[in-house]
């Protein structure tokens, strides 16, 4: 289920970087590579760092955002050394790959690696369940993306060759009630809810603070399925239903 897991690098400044990681990846077992706006992409340099893991190379997604990197995900967990307002629950490098391996048996999943020199922004953790800080000397937490990939990618393989006990694994069902939401589902969700707060002058757009973060943060420790996100979304068209009579 190691095809079920995808690495995805935001904004790669420098297209040697994005080989390295072809290059950790294929080491590890891992295949399915997605890159969000890279700067250059592709590139001879790529293919150079990557030293024969040209097909990882060849089958990388290149995406406009990171949402289309995300369709289909139930699972997201970026990475992240910075601390934020408002956290996020917080995986070590360890317990984010046995999650991730665990989720991977049922539906796709995601690890998202910020920009070289910037790493994510609020608004793309906001679209992650958890963060992942790899902990080191926290005097100098510097490494580069291609090491922090291969320590992760690293920790998945031995999560797959240690094995997982099956008791601990939820395995979605094909009734829709037990298909978690995935990140496609969600946005639409948080579109559909800030429309109505607005509508409904809960949220005043010019001074939004924390709210739609919040909130957030709230529906993605929930996990909510796809037959709970209808119900939700229904209670929302009622209420526009109500606002328009």
């Amino acid at each position: 289920m190691l095809n079920n897991i995808r690495i995805v690098l935001i904004g790669t400044s420098h297209p040697g970087n994005i080989g390295a990681v072809a290059r950790a990846m294929k080491n590890m077992c891992l295949s399915s590579l997605y890159l969000v706006q890279p700067k250059i992409f592709p590139s001879a340099e790529a293919t150079s760092r990557a030293s024969g893991a040209d097909d990882v190379l060849a089958r990388a997604h290149v995406c406009n955002d990171l949402e289309e990197a995300l369709q289909d995900c139930c699972l997201v967990i970026g990475t992240s050394a910075r601390s934020r307002t408002l956290s996020w629950p917080v995986l070590d490098a360890r317990s984010c790959a046995a999650r991730v391996y665990q989720e991977s048996q049922s539906h796709p999943v995601a690890i998202v690696f910020g920009r070289e020199h910037s790493g994510m922004t609020n608004e793309e953790l906001e679209l992650c369940h958890a963060q992942v800080k790899i902990s080191g000397n926290p005097d100098y937490m510097s490494l580069n993306i291609a090491a922090a990939v291969q320590i992760i990618v690293y920790e998945i393989l031995m999560a797959e060759r240690a094995g997982v006990d099956s008791g601990d694994i939820v395995v979605a069902d094909d009734d829709d009630e037990a298909l978690l939401a995935s990140a496609d589902d969600m946005a639409l969700f948080y579109q559909h809810l800030e429309e109505v707060m607005i509508q409904t002058d809960f949220l005043n757009p010019q001074r939004p603070k924390f709210l739609m973060r919040r909130l957030r943060r709230l529906y993605n420790r929930a996990r909510p399925d796809k037959n709970e996100i209808n119900i939700l979304r229904g209670i929302l068209t009622a209420v526009q239903k109500n606002i328009s009579e």
